[in-house]
């Protein structure tokens, strides 16, 4: 089983959006999580549901509302009366795939629920700690059109994201199929394409692929120039950046069916790795000047080996 048959397998239920339908194959393989940014409606949730049916993982989905609480998230510890003892009832991050539906929509106490899980791959409750299934996905969307009610993430929330996918509307040809497809009874999603041992060898072939000190010297490169002063950047990219641009590479280069990374992999992974790293300044808006240009920008200003 290769890694193109599972992105095979997505584009045969979600129309379109190559993007985030390898996004999340790339995340799946490096072991890392997920945001996708987008208007609604543009199958955000369909992709995430898909690649849990295709997997045979399970698939929990939590709407992110002001009034959600972390023991919501995570499980609480319940108090039962015959025993007089206390019982813990697990939460619906306990998933493979978990779909952080609108997580901009809660406090930043229950987005940060989602940190030690992030990490670690484990959640405490009370006394106790549980690991996560694996493998574990997080994937959040967040619609960018409709700022009122909405909480800023923080920014250890975000820097525990692999990737940032922007999702864009689809193409007049794409939407016809979307209407042919999608204009009757919903059709089945594909099952089983893969299985977790899959997931699971496909990781550690990933993380085999080799990195050519020169490469590794250009993925350095690209999280320190977000460092460097910039008229338009106040903060750049952490080091869990250079980890996550190496990663994602790795995994483009053993989708692609190569052994080694080319620098194609890491200019490729750069944006989508960065550009929720890098905290801009008020002359973004005062300007009127797009992040994704200045990202682009950053990334074409270091020399490719």
């Amino acid at each position: 089983m290769k890694p193109g048959a599972l992105l095979d397998a997505l584009g045969a239920t979600v129309v379109g959006q190559r993007g985030v339908l390898e996004a999340l194959l790339y995340a799946t393989i490096a072991g890392g999580h997920v945001v996708l940014e987008g208007p609604p409606g543009l199958a955000k949730t369909l992709a995430c549901r898909a690649l849990a049916s295709a997997v045979g993982g399970s698939f929990k989905r939590i709407q992110f509302t002001p009034d959600l609480l972390p023991s919501d998230i995570v499980g609480t510890r319940v108090f039962d009366q015959r025993s007089g003892d206390f019982t813990t009832a697990l939460g619906p991050i306990f998933a493979n795939v978990v779909l952080a539906d609108e997580i901009n929509r809660a406090p930043a106490k229950v987005q940060s629920a989602l940190l030690e899980g992030m990490q670690e791959r484990q959640v405490t409750i009370g006394p106790q700690t549980f690991p996560l299934p694996d493998p574990f996905l997080v994937t959040a969307t967040m619609n960018p059109l409709d700022s009122d009610g909405t909480y800023a993430l923080p920014l250890a929330q975000m820097d525990r994201f692999l990737m940032k996918i922007v999702v864009a509307y689809p193409t007049v040809e794409e939407e016809l199929s979307i209407l042919a497809r999608f204009g009757g009874a919903p059709p089945p999603m594909v099952e089983n394409v893969a299985s977790m041992d899959d997931l699971v060898r496909w990781r550690d072939e990933a993380r085999a692929i080799f990195v050519e000190p020169r490469i590794a010297r250009y993925v350095v490169a690209l999280a320190q120039a977000t460092r460097a002063p910039h008229e338009y950047v106040e903060r750049g990219a952490s080091p869990r950046a250079t980890l996550a641009l190496a990663a994602t590479a790795r995994a483009r280069a053993l989708c692609a069916g190569r052994t080694f990374v080319v620098p194609d992999d890491v200019r490729a992974s750069a944006p989508p790795v960065l550009r929720h790293r890098v905290a801009f300044n008020y002359r973004t808006l005062t300007e009127n000047v797009d992040p994704e240009s200045v990202i682009a920008a950053i990334v074409a200003g270091v020399p490719v080996p």
